[in-house]
């Protein structure tokens, strides 16, 4: 039998950390790419259950619904009972609801599944950010570790979109779900050997009134704006509706109440210490832009591949995989420069070419070749995410002490989440209100008109992302202040090791 290594001292590395970022990586990836992965086998899910054009919505929704409004939960309830202890139910607890998708036998079953992965994905995600977050505690191994969280991050939806194609044309679309299963199992039981177990320190009472508002308004808030979001086949968006405009208001309503009883109770769910911080506020708004503005690459430049360029679904994904290779290329050399610089001058230059990547976007005709025109525009986005993934994580987790490291990790998930949400509405609504302007001046519609008139509303989505990517380095710039030298500081409030 061996025998487990010792217990880390304050100050001293656990000697076990890079095996156990391996599956903690594993774990980030599956969040990650599950989120997107259904989306090419939503077709054939469509018809072996006989989801209709106006349910199908909720394959999507019913994951990002549960898993956006519970993070902040979820955050918390990792940095009480244990974070590996979270880490693995989490793993577990997915690995089951997956395995329940895999196999639904009807539209119901498939739409609870969903919602179960997004319910334990909200537990997992957040253990797995302040694991890595714990487990390094020297600066410029914690830098790398982010750098392979960061790649991950983003390079994970474009592998999801690959991975979808090639499992639902291959295999089954059921696999797009069960392949979670066994990635799952493998992950659990490789942390089960490989990480420590660690606590918040001191008190960690529950905050009910602040838990059920802020998970009732953030699943308000997120279902608006699916809502307000046009479906497939509507020519306008829903902000107007009754419905939306009724749980839009409501989720606002009820997080305003939730910031008032953060700021008076004596152990809040999220405290404002966290949140109102200066750089690491700048991180969690620039993230939710960011979000908000990448969310049109991904969305549009993928009915712009299938739609109008008629690629099928595998040679879609394989288009994207140039997306993944750069931010994965590129996150090494991020994770290098992060504490000889510091976050914003990463930032900041990340986001600038971001933002030229998109303004490429808006230059796209109907014909235009993928090798000249997408391409190129792809690359210099995955170059410039890369620099903004990574620092963004340091940052919204830099000085944040352990006894928080789990809700900060989720809040940092929450405005990716919430900020994709704004921008499939938000864009939504600009591409298909310019699409229905063009085939308006353009009567009668043919063929070609109505490619055009796609390739209108997409690009114009492109340019609003553009300025949404310059609004967060206006962000960075104005928030974020820490330099190298913070980075630098050794992080001694090491994590309780239980062991």
């Amino acid at each position: 039998m061996t025998t487990a290594p010792a217990v880390p001292q304050v100050g001293e590395k656990d000697p076990l950390r890079w095996k156990a970022m391996i599956f903690i990586g594993i774990s980030q990836l599956m969040v990650v790419l599950d989120a997107s992965i259904v989306n090419l086998a939503l077709p054939s899910a469509k018809r072996a259950l006989g989801i209709s054009d106006a349910n199908q919505q909720w394959v999507i929704t019913a994951y990002t619904l549960t898993f956006g409004g519970l993070l902040l939960l979820g955050g918390r309830i990792a940095d009480y009972v244990g974070r590996k202890r979270a880490f693995l139910i989490g793993l577990i607890g997915f690995a089951l609801a997956s395995l329940l998708g895999g196999i639904a036998p009807t539209a119901g079953v498939l739409f609870a599944a969903r919602a179960l992965q997004g319910g334990f994905a909200a537990l997992l995600a957040p253990a797995a950010l302040s694991l890595v977050s714990v487990i390094f505690t020297d600066p410029k191994e914690r830098a790398k570790a982010f750098g392979i969280f960061g790649a991950i991050a983003g390079g994970g939806a474009a592998i999801g979109l690959l991975l979808g194609g090639v499992l639902t044309e291959y295999a089954s679309w059921r696999w797009c779900l069960a392949v979670n299963t066994p990635i799952s199992i493998i992950a659990a039981l490789g942390a089960i050997r490989f990480i420590r177990e660690s606590k918040a320190p001191g008190n960690t009472s529950y905050d009910i009134p602040g838990a059920i508002t802020v998970t009732l308004g953030l699943v308000s808030l997120v279902y608006g704006l699916t809502k307000a979001a046009p479906k497939q086949g509507d020519i306008s968006a829903h902000w107007t509706e009754p419905a939306t405009l009724a749980f839009l208001v409501t989720g606002v309503v009820l997080l305003v109440a939730f910031v008032l009883i953060e700021l008076r109770t004596s152990n809040p769910l999220l405290p404002m210490r966290v949140a109102l911080e200066r750089n690491r506020g700048g991180a969690y708004l620039s993230s939710l832009i960011t979000g908000a503005g990448l969310f049109s690459m991904f969305l549009f430049l993928g009915l712009y591949l299938q739609v109008i360029k008629g690629f099928s679904p595998i040679r879609a994904g394989f288009a994207f995989l140039p997306f993944s290779i750069g931010i994965i290329l590129t996150a090494g050399v991020a994770s290098y420069l992060l504490p000889k610089l510091g976050p914003r001058p990463l930032m900041v230059p990340g986001l600038l070419m971001a933002a030229s990547g998109l303004y490429w976007l808006t230059f796209l005709k109907y014909d235009s070749p993928y090798l000249t025109h997408v391409l190129p525009a792809m690359l210099l986005m995955s170059v410039g995410m890369a620099f903004v993934f990574i620092p963004t994580a340091s940052t919204a987790l830099h000085g944040v002490g352990h006894h928080d490291a789990g809700v900060a990790s989720a809040l940092i998930n929450a405005s990716q989440q919430v900020g994709g949400s704004i921008g499939a509405a938000l864009l939504n609504t600009v591409a298909v209100t310019v699409t229905a302007s063009y085939i308006t001046s353009h009567l009668p519609p043919t063929t070609t008109t109505q490619y055009e008139a796609l390739t209108a509303g997409y690009t114009k989505a492109f340019m609003v992302s553009t300025g949404l990517m310059l609004l967060a380095a206006v962000v960075v710039l104005a928030l974020i202040r820490i330099g190298k030298e913070s980075l630098q500081e050794p992080d001694d409030d090491v994590p309780v090791h239980l062991g």
